[in-house]
């Protein structure tokens, strides 16, 4: 066992021999639109996502399906199926089976099994000091899903979001191979600042995050400012706001952004000072347009995140 339950990551690792180890993953949850086949691509893109954090490549998925039979057709589990199941020729992964039960509640999602060589698992807590942290995908997808919900949000921004939660971090794994990453994990429930903190926990290390830097939907800030943050970004904040201090200047609202769960996030990879600006070019001109060098790792402050504005340090 390479990696197990000793210490929380994104997935774990079974080692086969010398050259091959297992990643195993599960991710299910309920609709976040109302579309059944998009909610399918975002729930498969959600599950593989985890094999992708850890420097592995997806192979083999099974559903895992909850369904209302009494209450729903067929025809939107079909659906669901038929969108999990594009997202899947997509990452060339093979469905090979599943389980499925009647509940009072909707749920989908897959778990996935990936390969990996022993000796290139990323795992959250390798960070070295000065390492600066990139991530993939902008902020922002927890609070247009309460505006959504809240019948607040327009046809434009609801695509967009589609759209970023059922994009695969596919192609931002298979570009961050060729560099030197210490560290990497996915944004998902937690927000930035939860999963940051799952990072530097035990590590040693601090981070210190520009929030001028890191990408944000722009209508996920207005939301915020309208108080449409979901209750989910607020029990992160209790959790983990001993762990982060913020410059005067940084907007709270900003911060509750930081917080936002996020589903099927980008990922958040700690990679060598030195090549971290290669690899921002590299993802930037590979499809992965909206990836930003937040911040550095520090032994300064360990276990500790301060936030500030780039233009103060």
């Amino acid at each position: 066992m390479l990696v197990g339950l000793k210490k929380a990551d994104d997935a774990g690792v079974y080692k086969i021999n010398d050259d091959l180890a297992l990643i195993q993953t599960v991710d299910f949850f309920t609709p976040i639109v109302d579309d059944p086949f998009q909610f399918g691509q975002i729930a498969a893109a959600n599950a593989l996502s985890d094999v992708y954090a850890m420097g592995g490549i997806p192979k083999t998925a099974m559903n895992l399906v909850g369904f209302p039979l009494k209450r729903m057709d067929l025809s939107i589990l079909r659906q669901i199926l038929e969108g999990g199941i594009a997202k899947l020729k997509e990452a060339d992964v093979a469905l090979i089976g599943g389980h499925s039960v009647e509940d009072t509640e909707l749920k989908y999602g897959l778990s996935v099994t990936g390969f990996v060589h022993p000796d290139h698992v990323l795992t959250k807590g390798r960070l070295i000091a000065g390492d600066y942290l990139i991530l993939t995908k902008p902020l922002g997808s927890g609070i247009i899903n309460t505006a959504i919900k809240g019948g607040l949000a327009g046809g434009p921004i609801i695509a967009q979001i589609t759209e970023l939660m059922a994009r695969l971090n596919k192609q931002a794994a298979a570009i961050m191979a060729a560099y030197p990453v210490h560290a990497c994990t996915d944004v998902t429930g937690f927000g930035l600042l939860g999963h940051m903190a799952e990072m530097i926990i035990g590590s040693g290390q601090g981070a210190q995050l520009w929030m001028d830097d890191i990408p944000i939907i722009d209508e996920a800030i207005a939301y915020a400012k309208m108080g449409l943050i979901p209750a989910g970004a607020y029990h992160n904040k209790q959790f983990r706001q001993a762990m982060v201090s913020c410059a005067e200047s940084i907007d709270p609202v900003l911060v509750d952004v930081l917080f936002d769960p996020q589903t099927s996030g980008g990922l958040l990879i700690a990679v060598d000072q030195q090549q971290a600006r290669a690899l921002l070019s590299d993802l930037r001109q590979n499809q992965v347009a909206d990836a930003a060098i937040i911040g550095r790792v520090t032994p300064e402050f360990p276990e500790k995140i301060k936030i500030v504005n780039r233009s103060d340090t």
